[in-house]
């Protein structure tokens, strides 16, 4: 009998190991998380992945025609002295942006983070911009900066000569300017939520060993945000890229050489309907962004 029972129990274990085979077998509970996830796997599939396939496919043919031309799309992007033109300033523009922004964010979070009364009242100070339409800012811009502005009068005014800010080389710094004071908002967000997630009782402690302000943080926080710092850091690429608009807006097709970024480019293309030139810079453009991400998270997996 206390056989026959051991071998009942170690016959349920074996069911519920799960290392065995059959924990894979589908079940309604485990289908659950996926049936909620269809509607957004989907849409994702639809408007993102089948398409940047056709893309990477669409790089190797002719738009015309559709004879296959291996690496030639590639080589007449790469020697193209618009493209060389736009990756520079491109690459400038983020170079000198993504790290102003995210010291001056991660500031800002830190003050917040103190001011513990009026922190709603900060937050949404800092957070209001991102609520005023693109189309709003422009407009201060050109009545600002624009020849006959209200900046060009006030220097006229003082005794200086005027002069078209935004055709100049003036116009790639208020670009940084716009990009900065619209993006705080939103990395200032992600840098309190990295904050709230350090235990309180870490800070405490350093207190406690007689580490000051400055010392907390520097031994205390920025080691605790190291993740946080990260998902900033792609955010805030992927964000620069949205600056288009108001470049768009203030300078048009054909903005001072300063400010010719990728967006103008392929959007020069996208007129001119060169689909394949389109298609070979995009895998480009997309291949320097998601190969250094996926080899730094393959380090990160591996140690």
């Amino acid at each position: 009998m206390r056989r026959t029972r051991q071998c009942c129990i170690f016959r349920n274990r074996e069911h519920t190991n799960p290392q065995s085979g059959n924990c894979f077998k589908l079940h309604p509970r485990n289908m659950r998380p996926w049936l909620f996830l269809a509607p957004s796997l989907a849409g994702t599939a639809m408007f993102v992945l089948i398409p940047f396939v056709n893309v990477v496919a669409r790089s190797f043919f002719q738009a015309v025609g559709g004879q296959f031309v291996g690496m030639e799309n590639f080589m007449q992007v790469f020697h193209s002295q618009a493209f060389r033109l736009a990756v520079k300033n491109t690459l400038h523009f983020i170079l000198v942006c993504i790290p102003a922004l995210m010291a001056f964010s991660l500031w800002t979070a830190v003050l917040v983070t103190s001011a513990a009364d009026n922190r709603g009242l900060y937050k949404t100070t800092i957070l209001l911009p991102m609520a005023i339409p693109v189309a709003s800012v422009v407009l201060l811009w050109k009545l600002l900066l624009y020849p006959q502005g209200l900046l060009d009068q006030m220097v006229v005014g003082a005794g200086g000569t005027g002069r078209d800010w935004l055709n100049q080389d003036s116009a790639f710094n208020i670009l940084v300017l716009t990009y900065i004071w619209k993006n705080t908002g939103y990395d200032m967000m992600l840098w309190l939520a990295g904050l709230d997630g350090i235990p309180k009782e870490l800070f405490e402690a350093a207190k406690v060993d007689g580490a000051g302000a400055w010392q907390s943080f520097y031994y205390v926080a920025l080691p605790g945000l190291r993740s946080t710092c990260f998902l900033v850091l792609v955010l805030s690429v992927i964000n620069s890229f949205k600056v288009f608009r108001e470049a768009y807006l203030i300078s048009g097709d054909y903005p001072h050489e300063s400010i010719y970024m990728l967006q103008h480019l392929f959007n020069h293309w996208f007129v001119s309907l060169d689909i394949q030139k389109m298609s070979a810079a995009s895998v480009m453009v997309e291949s320097s962004i998601l190969i250094p991400v996926l080899l730094w998270t393959w380090k990160r997996k591996k140690r």
